[in-house]
């Protein structure tokens, strides 16, 4: 199958990727922690998504892509 260029633009949703905790069983502490593995979480998603972007961006750059 041919790789279609909207492939990095596809929606989100397919498959769950973790299951969250039930809230109402962690403690203040629990939950404060909780917190801060989620903001470390989304630090590397974003670091991931700038690193395609610039890879992309590098790609587009090499072949004279034009956006739309």
């Amino acid at each position: 199958m041919a790789r279609s260029d909207d492939d990095d633009e596809r929606p989100i949703g397919r498959k769950k990727l973790f299951e969250p905790p039930l809230l109402e069983t962690l403690s203040i502490a629990e939950l404060e922690s909780y917190i801060s593995d989620l903001k470390g979480e989304i630090l590397r998603v974003e670091q991931a998504i700038a690193a395609k972007r610039n890879v992309r961006a590098g790609a587009d750059s090499l072949f004279n892509k034009k956006k739309n």
